[in-house]
């Protein structure tokens, strides 16, 4: 079985994507392919049809010998664009190799800079600007290329399914019924690339190896029927605000931030706290600067390793949204009848999401002060996920690729976010091998204003993600 030949991989790479991805990749920018949970009426609207459509005739085109590519759409459900290619002659016993991306893409949110558009593609001091160009647009065309620059380079690989589906900035919702659709279609999955992901520098390859479960819930407390004077009725009936504070505070130490739950917390592994380390002296400092926070503001704590285990391993709590309140400018003096918040929890990797939102519902309703009514809505609940510990194969994979591809060391860290089709595949195939890595960065501005996709950095894990299927297929 041959090697894969390292110039021609880099030539490949750098020639599809400057000739043939970042046209079509741009074209996707502008399609405003809105997750289900943004667009009830996604399946009238018809922009993620469009988005998949629009990825299908690019691949379509390519140069992958025996591939198949479909449209599969389950009734009711989301479609995924999945392609199937045959693995290369001596790797046939190797596997399934399945490589992930979605097209669907979060809200534009407002406030894009001066000549930016969520949906006009800007290509600008090696930057690609526009919603879904790094979250995740560019993971299929990355798949696509790498395969095609094996084919060119003379090398292996097992076979490989790319599937891009069209639900994940909703929580992939659809994501177990395609699984156990396509079960046997997809065979023994022995090894698995997402590319949904990044790390905190463009300087090497980013390993995620955990990433954080969820719960999300909105709650109401109500005190009256309706609202009234606040001269009237202050200091006789509750404020609904301040019974909240009272509720969440037998979940969060509002001083630190530290979820106070036993069910939300579990002991961080021995290898992540040493992998943790090492990237927190990576770049002593760094993480710190990571977010724009206002003059004279201060992260939570002034330690990288400190910050990084918060960000990765411990649960936390954002309010993300509120109702119930007036705009300060229209806001009369009224007690109101009820105040509404929507938390975000985020959990451990190892932390039961079941058993952790049951004890989030029973703080929140159990002897709730002065007899409020308290209602909760929008419940959802996801595991995390943690990596397996890493194969020779694949460890020696990436001392290769660092060294060749990126002229710096690896490293692995957690994930602050969550991508609920890890956790699905690391139940069902609990003997793969997963790299789940990515060209985004801490500055990408994913899900805000200003996203943008980090080019050589694209170029760099396109060529690593060639490399490591060729030594999956001779692993």
């Amino acid at each position: 079985m041959a090697v894969v030949e390292q110039k021609t991989v880099r030539e490949t790479v750098l020639s599809r994507w400057t000739d043939n991805v970042l046209p079509s990749l741009s074209g996707l920018v502008e399609i405003p392919a809105l997750s289900p949970a943004f667009d009830a009426d996604w399946a009238n609207t018809g922009q993620l049809k469009a988005a998949i459509d629009h990825v299908h005739a690019w691949i379509a085109a390519r140069e992958l010998p025996g591939a198949t590519i479909e449209v599969v759409q389950l009734e009711g459900r989301t479609p995924i664009l999945l392609v199937d290619v045959p693995a290369t002659p001596g790797a046939e016993d190797k596997g399934t190799a399945l490589l992930y991306g979605h097209l669907d893409k979060q809200p534009p949110v407002g406030g894009w800079s001066e000549g930016l558009d969520p949906w006009k593609p800007v290509i600008k001091d090696g930057r690609l600007y526009g919603r879904g160009a790094a979250d995740d647009g560019y993971a299929g065309y990355a798949a696509t290329t790498a395969l095609e620059a094996i084919h060119a380079s003379g090398g292996a690989h097992a076979r490989a399914v790319v599937i891009l589906e069209t639900g994940e900035e909703s929580g992939s919702p659809d994501l177990p019924a395609y699984l156990e659709h396509l079960s046997e279609r997809l065979g023994r999955v022995s090894f698995v690339v997402c590319l949904d992901s990044g790390g905190n520098d463009y300087e090497r390859i980013w390993l995620t190896s955990s990433l954080r479960g969820l719960v999300q819930v909105q709650v109401t407390v109500r005190v009256l029927d309706s609202s009234q004077h606040s001269g009237l009725a202050s200091g006789m009936v509750p404020s609904s605000f301040r019974i909240l504070r009272v509720l969440l505070d037998r979940i969060e130490n509002a001083e630190t931030g530290g979820i106070v739950l036993d069910e939300l917390n579990v002991k961080v592994p021995e290898n992540r706290l040493a992998e943790t380390r090492a990237s927190a002296d990576v770049a002593p400092g760094a993480i710190q600067k990571t977010f724009p926070l206002v003059e004279g503001a201060r992260p939570v704590v002034e330690d990288d390793f400190e910050l990084l285990l918060n960000n990765s391993w411990r649960p936390t709590l954002s309010v993300i949204g509120a109702a119930g309140f007036p705009e300060p400018a229209d806001a009369g003096n009224v007690l109101r009848d009820s105040t509404t918040l929507a938390l975000s929890f985020r959990l451990p990797p190892t932390a039961d999401s079941a058993a952790s939102q049951a004890a989030i519902e029973k703080a929140l309703t159990t002897d709730v002060p002065y007899g409020a009514k308290v209602e909760l809505s929008g419940l959802e609940c996801a595991d995390g996920w943690n990596a397996p510990d890493t194969a020779p194969w694949l460890g020696a994979a990436l001392e290769s690729v660092s060294e060749q591809v990126f002229g710096a060391p690896w490293r692995a860290v957690g994930l602050g976010g969550s991508i609920p089709f890890m956790a699905l595949l690391g139940q069902k195939y609990p003997e793969a091998q997963f790299l789940v890595t990515g060209a985004l960065g801490t500055d990408s501005n994913i899900h805000v204003p200003d996203e943008w996709l980090h080019l050589e950095q694209a170029y760099r894990i396109t060529e690593a993600v060639a490399h490591i299927l060729d030594a999956h297929a001779r692993g």
